[in-house]
């Protein structure tokens, strides 16, 4: 058992510099960090007597845009920005977790009912995280928490799913001796935020952040979602993987998001199904003059793009478990190419004049072009974009994706092999 300045003694002399590694590339800002969450934990409970750390990391869509919804295919891995949190446990049947710079949630363990006032809260998704776990049969209790987070809001990088992640983690090692596995885990954070925060999300986020690595994922059977680790070291590709945040307005664009959904489900229900997994590609293939009369053009093309992405996540696996990564960045391109022309979420067609992710792939093709590969990540429309850039070329490539969208917008992450995890 250590106490607080026992802990922070063990950081600074280097006794945690492994475990740091494990996690990290550089371990002074590690060591800086985990002070700085050490004395944030001192400020808001003391000393304590067993202190121990956590992390759980953000996500990164690697292939399978806009598919999930539609119970497709995808691709995704964790990325070394994550959230982190300093706990021990308490016999008080309460979890108080304080994140910098917000309040403090308390939450009665006594009460693992949706709140109506924590909708749309991080209370709720502790609240819910605890719930799912009581009823699953797992061991609950009390704790005290502070947590810092540095995955980015609104980048694609899912701080949310990572911060869910994260107190399932910490149940799990504090009560249960780390023995729930990722899945179950990540399963338990998308409980919490459909039924306690209020949000209608898929699994992907979650999966993502809990197992680690590249994974891939397929959502053929709703709640029953098939998760396969692909083996690829990232470490060793000689390529660090680029988000470029455009920094434009999403205001107003959620109608934009809700149509694709919509519109492939337009299709599907042109042949009697829910969705675009249910139905027969040839069918639709060879009634695409049907579905342009009843529905429009783009419908049509948004179902050739899940088609096509579907087969193509399953390439991109293929290839990172051969080793392939020239293969791999082909295929990136190409799923980049097919939003692009057929999905058609890297702009909004109501605002033809804005399209600042059209503009950073045209950069991205002039600067990596034979080298790297490119693609809209995420939702798209307004966000961010997605690049593999070999190590020659970071400088460069930074320095064009900083002079159109400002300092600090590209960020060189890498792929982080483990999910959540104790430190």
């Amino acid at each position: 058992m250590n106490d607080l300045r026992k802990t922070e003694a063990m950081i600074s002399s280097g006794e945690m510099d492994g475990r740091f590694a494990r996690l990290y590339t550089d371990i002074p800002a590690a060591r800086a960090r985990f002070l700085h969450l050490a004395e944030l934990y001192r400020a808001q409970f003391g000393e304590g007597q067993d202190i121990r750390f956590f992390s759980a990391p953000g996500r990164t869509e690697v292939c399978g845009n806009h598919t999930d919804h539609n119970h497709g295919k995808v691709i995704a891995a964790a990325i070394n920005l994550d959230a982190v949190a300093c706990a021990e446990k308490t016999d008080n049947g309460i979890i108080s977790v304080k994140s910098e710079n917000y309040p403090g949630d308390f939450i009665d363990l006594s009460v693992l009912t949706p709140q109506e006032k924590e909708k749309d809260k991080s209370a709720a998704l502790v609240r819910g995280v605890a719930a799912r776990f009581a009823q699953l049969g797992y061991k609950i209790g009390g704790l005290n928490a502070v947590t810092v987070n540095n995955v980015l809001k609104g980048s694609g990088m899912s701080s949310s799913a990572s911060y869910e992640v994260l107190v399932g983690t910490l149940l799990n090692y504090l009560y249960n001796d780390g023995a729930i596995s990722p899945v179950i885990i990540a399963e338990v954070a998308q409980y919490a935020e459909n039924e306690f925060f209020g949000k209608p999300c898929g699994l992907m986020d979650q999966m993502a952040c809990s197992v680690g690595g590249f994974v891939e994922i397929d959502f053929e059977k709703a709640g029953e979602p098939v998760i396969t680790p692909v083996n690829f070291d990232f470490a060793g590709c000689g390529h660090a993987l680029c988000i470029t945040d455009t920094r434009a307005d999403h205001a107003d664009l959620t109608d934009e998001y809700a149509a694709i959904r919509r519109e492939m489900e337009a299709v599907a229900a042109l042949f009697g199904k829910k969705n675009l997994r249910e139905t027969d590609e040839k069918e639709v293939m060879a009634n695409l003059a049907l579905v342009r009369d009843k529905l429009g053009e783009r419908p049509a093309l948004r179902a050739i793009h899940f088609y096509n992405e579907n087969r193509r996540v399953e390439a991109e696996a293929k290839a990172l478990n051969a080793g392939d990564f020239e293969t791999f960045k082909a295929l990136t391109i190409e799923s980049g190419l097919s939003s692009f022309t057929y999905n058609q979420n890297v702009f909004a067609a109501s605002r033809p004049q804005s399209q600042p992710v059209a503009l950073a792939l045209a950069v991205s093709d002039a600067v990596l072009k034979g080298r790297g590969a490119w693609r809209v990540h995420g939702g798209g429309f307004a966000g961010t974009i997605q690049a593999f850039v070999p190590g020659d070329l970071l400088d460069e490539y930074k320095r064009s994706m900083e002079a159109l969208f400002g300092e600090g917008a590209c960020y060189v992450l890498s792929i982080r092999p483990f999910g959540g995890t104790e430190v």
